[in-house]
């Protein structure tokens, strides 16, 4: 008997029954809240299996990072190699030889799950199918994941290729973390014009882009070891929601089941926060800078996943700043903070990081600084 665990965030019986029925025909599943990696629906969630082309979420996510990172543009003109033309299976129809604009071809992997651009990908970004390979697999060992083994960047059926519901919706929450990548997953149809004037019709092979209200990707999979596979994420009433669903028996199934799971979760949970990214939770003294205080923030909004029956609860908070000096940029980390309970216990500590840049004071500023705290007593770091 398969195994069925489903966690509940601060859940009572009545969902009960709806989550022992998500799922049904798929051999594993999860559902998952991007912004806080909880987990509300699983099963088999670590089994290892074939993830057929929802690898191009890895493949997708080098991409992006190597866009944001600026080794890589949007209009970088790539390469086409014989390797890449040749690819079977899901196609944009890249021509050997031609020079393709690199969104062009993001679009074809992200849209149609083109193989061919994803060797096209590879090869431009990892300057061979080979590094690029390693490339996937060490950022798998950064990201902390061990149900996961990439042997391709396009999916396709292959000896020790292998991945987990889990490590797929972990790998989707830092693809949409690039949140350009929606731009590409959403669209339902569109057109790769090649340069010899001729036109590929890319359509979604994720429907759900069309059908379900809120939907904006991810990406499908399909061969016949895999069985039909799907990460889609979702929406709504500023919460999101990525769920992931491998084995399933048709495209169907995958379809219907994930919309079950989405209504699920959009149904029964709702996304409180905690700490504000733009709250500012202390300033803080920094010697010998120019600006002399500057605001504690967090990098990020806070939050927590709660029923909706349940009354969102109240939190006090203490901050831990480290020892600091100028000059530092804004959104560097200067400590963190405790997030306490109503009894006082930690249940949570995330980074914290300062509003504004922090510049050296001048040699003048300086001295008369040392002079004033003769004075009055050192102030290093002190939050006031």
């Amino acid at each position: 008997m398969k195994k069925i665990c489903f966690l509940l965030v601060l859940l009572g019986c009545p969902f009960l029954v709806s989550a022992l029925e998500l799922a049904s025909n798929a051999k594993s599943g999860i559902i998952m809240e991007p912004t806080t990696n909880k987990v509300i629906f699983e099963k088999n969630s670590h089994e290892r299996l074939e993830p057929a082309s929802m690898t191009k979420m890895m493949t997708l996510l080098l991409t992006f990072e190597a866009l944001d990172n600026g080794k890589i543009s949007l209009d970088d003109m790539v390469h086409i190699s014989k390797v890449a033309a040749a690819m079977g299976g899901s196609q944009m129809f890249l021509e050997e030889n031609s020079n393709i604009r690199l969104e062009e071809i993001i679009k074809g992997v992200s849209i149609a799950s083109a193989n061919d651009g994803a060797v096209a990908l590879a090869e431009y970004i990892g300057g061979s199918v080979e590094n690029f390979v390693n490339m996937m697999n060490q950022k798998i060992a950064d990201l902390g994941l061990t149900d996961t083994h990439f042997t391709n960047p396009h999916g396709l059926h292959a000896d020790n290729h292998y991945s987990s519901a889990y490590d797929m919706a972990i790998i989707a929450a830092n693809l949409i973390s690039h949140e350009k990548i929606l731009e590409y997953t959403s669209i339902y149809e569109d057109y790769f014009n090649k340069p010899d004037g001729s036109r590929t019709w890319l359509v979604n092979t994720n429907k759900l882009t069309r059908y379900y209200e809120g939907v904006d990707g991810l990406k499908t999979g399909y061969t016949k070891e895999a069985g039909y596979c799907l990460t889609a994420t979702a929406k709504k009433n500023n919460i999101r929601y990525i769920t992931v669903l491998m084995g399933e028996p048709t495209s169907d199934l995958r379809s219907s089941e994930t919309t079950s799971m989405l209504n699920y979760a959009f149904n029964s949970f709702k996304l409180n926060t905690i700490i504000s990214k733009s709250q500012e939770l202390g300033t803080v003294y920094i010697d010998k800078s120019k600006e002399k205080t500057v605001k504690i923030v967090t990098k990020k909004d806070i939050t927590e996943l709660i029923s909706k029956e349940k009354e969102s609860p109240n939190y006090t908070y203490n901050l831990k700043i480290d020892k600091l000096k100028a000059p530092l940029k804004k959104g560097t980390k200067v400590g963190t903070v405790e997030i306490l309970d109503n009894e006082g216990l930690i249940v949570r500590e995330e980074e914290v990081t300062i509003e504004s840049d922090i510049t050296k004071s001048s040699f003048i500023g300086m001295v008369l600084e040392n002079f004033l705290t003769i004075i009055r007593g050192k102030k290093v770091n002190k939050i006031v």
